[in-house]
């Protein structure tokens, strides 16, 4: 598919996800295959742009392109400035939030609460574009709840406002991540609009996204929470999209090469405190798929040194790869 000028090969893309799709996963799921990640949301409130979560958050260096970066927020120019700040620290796409359901983000009429208000939505959606020569793209869920669904009409005040793609999670806000996803609504959007239409919710496999890709119409996938601890699943995907056959799992010494490496880069991103409290999360995804990942978990999370921690981790690797008892 393509988004401006950017053509994404594979159609398998990382979904934006706070406090897990940083600079260190970006490029992890880029190098395991997936055709663009999508950043974490970086606010349009100019009080925090000076805050190191958000200094972190701008930070491109050695990100391949395209980069895509998404903002948050519910006044049309502090939406337009955001873009404007992203574009200046390397954005090469903005994507625009309104569809996190959090409380925390909704609280504050942002995120998926934008789509109770549609003549809002189309002021930021016109401010967003008009203010950046770089492709504008929105996430958005099928409403704000069962009574609300009108992420049919959001689609076309997006593509009337010229949004270059539509992601669409098949859930309304209300739904969270428990419902089941509706496909049937995202197929609804893809025949009515012209622009690229992303499909997102609950793709956790090859043959769920070849599904998902023929049921919907839709011209690329987005990957959330299937690809936290299995960022190979990009790399799976893809290739069944193509072939039709399934690859086989990387082997254990790829696997553990890269979940070295991911602590490596989160300790360089973050430093070695932040670094290993972020790390703590990811090898908690990662061990799910192990034999005995409890008592990994057990022992690797009161650790607080960088060092230890990857030494406990490269250990464990080779217990798996011995299958003798993990040592003390």
């Amino acid at each position: 598919m393509q988004i401006g000028p950017y053509f994404l090969d594979p159609p398998v893309l990382l979904a934006p996800m706070a406090g897990v799709s940083d600079r260190p996963f970006r490029q992890l799921c880029r190098e395991w295959g997936a055709g663009l990640t999508v950043s974490e949301m970086v606010s349009a409130n100019p009080k925090l742009w000076n805050s190191h979560k958000t200094r972190l958050r701008l930070d491109h260096t050695g990100e391949p392109g395209p980069r895509s970066v998404q903002i948050l927020g519910t006044d049309p120019e502090a939406m337009a400035e955001a873009a404007r700040l992203n574009v200046g620290h390397g954005a090469q796409i903005i994507d625009i939030n309104m569809g996190c359901p959090a409380k925390k983000v909704c609280g504050t009429l942002a995120g998926a609460a934008l789509l109770r208000d549609e003549a809002l939505v189309g002021r930021i959606l016109d401010a967003v574009v008009n203010a950046v020569p770089t492709p504008v793209t929105l996430k958005i869920r099928t409403g704000w709840d069962l009574t609300q669904r009108n992420g049919l009409a959001i689609a076309q005040i997006a593509e009337q406002a010229g949004i270059r793609a539509l992601t669409v999670h098949g859930r309304t806000r209300a739904c969270g991540y428990s419902a089941p996803v509706d496909y049937a609504a995202i197929r609804a959007i893809k025949q009515t609009v012209k622009m690229p239409v992303i499909a997102n919710g609950d793709i956790t496999s090859p043959e769920k996204a070849r599904w998902v890709l023929d049921s919907t119409g839709a011209d690329a996938v987005m990957i959330g929470r299937a690809a936290q601890g299995q960022p190979w699943i990009f790399r799976e995907i893809a290739h069944y999209l193509k072939t039709g056959e399934r690859l086989p799992p990387p082997s254990l010494a790829r696997i553990s090469q890269c979940v070295l490496t991911h602590l490596e880069h989160l300790y360089a991103f973050y430093g070695e405190t932040a670094g290993v409290r972020i790390a703590r999360k990811h090898l908690g995804w990662y061990s799910r798929w192990w034999p005995t990942g409890a008592a990994f978990r057990e022992k690797i999370n009161p650790i607080a040194s960088a060092a230890e921690q990857l030494r406990l981790t490269g250990h464990f690797f080779e217990y798996l790869a011995t299958q003798e008892p993990l040592a003390a």
